[in-house]
């Protein structure tokens, strides 16, 4: 076999041999090995053994430097290391020097270092953003790069200065035939809709067209002035915006003949009924204690009218229940309200009803501010039993129905004395007060007639030569203040008559009565429905078929008994 030696030899040959005939591609193998292999030799000790420092002697300058390059022929100055990495060329606009490359390479390694030392993030509150991270560096990097005279990175607008003489390009430069498009069309669009703007404000804001609207509109005159254009097409505007905060018609009641003698206007959230809602039952409406009773009792005095602010489809049902005998004549929802700023208004003007002789009671001031000489303002009712703050107002209401038998009489001036006052209480102060004094001149008229007091009192009214005035009941009035009773109490007797007839006919005949509205209404119901098919027929089909449709839409004759039937009854 052929020792190291000569195989390396070998190598050696047929590498100079072939490199002759062919050019090198691979660099030259460094000289590590033959180091390691001369190294290795057998019987070497190559064990590391410290060597002896270098001494300088600097006392004596007579012996020559060891290191010193010039002296020291086996140290190569031109071997030296900053020889060796210094460049042929000076650095180019793309490159850099080998200091600036060391020390870049140095600062590399310091980062990185100091990043991988960073404590990890906590992902448990979400993954961190490193955007601030990025961007810091982004701006060191740009810092770096400006303070480099040598980057690369060169402003483009000095570039192409010459060609543009240091000015940007015109924004038209940078637009396409699409872009250019699109201005066209949107410059097109906004002078048409000004065209149309300006043409509608000038059609709102003309003159008005008949004498109604003159009349209607006394603060937006006539002329076109700025300020009476404007103020006619704020007019316009809000005459638009009334279908949504005006009440559904002028007059809400029709015209009756004769009169009502007083209408009495009452709310139902709150004062006939409460309901409220829980995740056991869902919604629930309670009856007031004593609604019954109110209804029936002042239904012979007033006109009564139910006006809530409660949509239709919700109230009505509720109304039925609560008035199954048509009690009530009017029931008025919350599209017959007035909506002012978030509030539901309850405008009395609009009933066509005379003010002096309507009242209000409600349990929100918000509902009763246009007309509240007109109102009053109970606490509301929150579900409580026994509670009896609605029978107690019945004797003021009753004694302003006394009133106004009279004659004319505002109800505005009895409303106005019990301002600030609990009624029901004040009431009945008054009330105890006056009957004191009523039966104080009793005695003593008594004592100076001998007992006799009934004629006096008629003859004072005018009726001495009469017998004495009769009332509805057939009680003679001289009588009753004969026994001490005042006008109220007599009244107070008719009234109490009258409720206890009408309820005993409830009781009688309200089975019956409920039982004919209910096939009245289902009637009803089927007459629109069948009128309703016929003309869907009579649309879509021959002109025989919408003759027929025509027969058979006629209303059947009428029965004697819906003919007598009472005006409640008939609704």
């Amino acid at each position: 076999m052929l020792s190291r030696a000569a195989c390396r030899a070998l190598l050696r040959t047929s590498a100079t041999t072939s490199a002759s005939t062919f050019p090198r591609i691979a660099p030259i193998a460094s000289t590590t090995s033959q180091l390691r292999f001369y190294a290795n030799k057998p019987g070497r000790d190559n064990t590391w053994k410290p060597t002896d420092p270098i001494k300088f002697d600097q006392e004596d300058k007579q012996t020559p430097n060891p290191v010193n390059p010039g002296e020291q022929p086996e140290f190569d100055a031109a071997a030296t290391p900053d020889r060796n990495t210094t460049p042929t060329e000076a650095p180019g606009p793309g490159r850099t020097s080998a200091a600036d490359q060391s020390a870049h390479n140095t600062d590399s390694a310091a980062e990185s270092s100091e990043e991988n030392h960073k404590p990890l993030p906590d992902l448990r509150q979400g993954i961190p953003s490193t955007f601030a991270a990025e961007f810091a560096k982004a701006q060191e990097q740009a810092d770096r790069d400006a303070r480099d005279p040598d980057s690369s990175t060169e402003d483009p607008a000095k570039e192409s200065g010459s060609s543009r003489e240091g000015r940007e390009l015109p924004k038209s430069a940078y637009e396409t035939s699409t872009d250019r498009r699109r201005n066209r069309v949107a410059s097109w669009s906004y002078a048409i809709a000004a065209f149309f703007g300006i043409t509608s404000t000038v059609y709102i804001a003309r003159e008005w067209d008949t004498e109604e609207e003159i009349k209607a509109n006394p603060d937006a005159p006539q002329g076109w002035s700025p300020d009476a254009m404007y103020k006619r097409a704020v007019a316009r505007m809000n005459g638009q915006l009334g279908y949504y905060t005006e009440p559904t018609f002028p007059k809400l009641l029709p015209d009756m003949d004769p009169a009502p003698p007083l209408t009495l206007v009452l709310s139902l959230e709150d004062l006939l009924v409460h309901s409220e809602w829980s995740t056991k039952h869902g919604w629930r409406t309670a009856k007031r204690p004593g609604v019954d009773y109110f209804l029936r009792y002042l239904s012979q005095y007033y006109e009564l009218v139910i006006f809530t602010s409660v949509k239709s489809m919700d109230a009505d049902p509720i109304i039925r229940k609560l008035d199954p005998f048509a009690l009530v004549m009017w029931p008025l929802f919350r599209e017959a309200t007035r909506f002012e700023k978030g509030e539901y208004i309850k405008d009395l003007s609009c009933l066509n009803r005379d003010l002096s002789k309507t009242i209000i009671v409600d349990t929100d001031p918000s509902h009763v501010k246009l007309q509240p000489e007109n109102a009053i303002v109970l606490p509301k009712w929150k579900g409580q039993p026994g509670d009896a703050g609605l029978v107690s107002l019945i004797p003021f209401l009753e004694y302003l129905a006394m009133l106004q038998q009279g004659g004319n009489f505002d109800v505005r001036h009895a409303l106005k004395s019990m301002e600030g006052k609990e009624i029901p209480a004040e009431f009945a102060r008054r009330e105890a007060k006056l009957r004191a004094e009523h039966l104080k001149n009793l005695e003593a008229e008594k004592g100076k007639r001998g007992g006799k007091v009934g004629g006096l009192l008629t003859g004072a009214l005018g009726l001495g030569k009469q017998g004495g005035l009769i009332l509805a009941d057939g009680t003679n009035m001289s009588e009753g203040m004969a026994q001490g009773k005042m006008m109220i109490d007599m009244f107070r007797d008719i009234g109490r008559k009258n409720y206890e007839e009408l309820d005993r006919e409830i009781r009688t005949n309200g089975e019956k009565y409920l039982k004919e509205r209910e096939a009245e209404e289902k009637k009803m119901q089927e007459e629109s429905i069948k009128s309703m098919k016929n003309s869907a027929l009579g649309f879509f089909g021959s002109s025989a078929a919408a003759q027929d449709a025509a027969n058979t839409a006629l209303p059947e004759k009428a029965s004697p008994e819906n003919a007598t039937a009472p005006p409640s009854q008939q609704r």
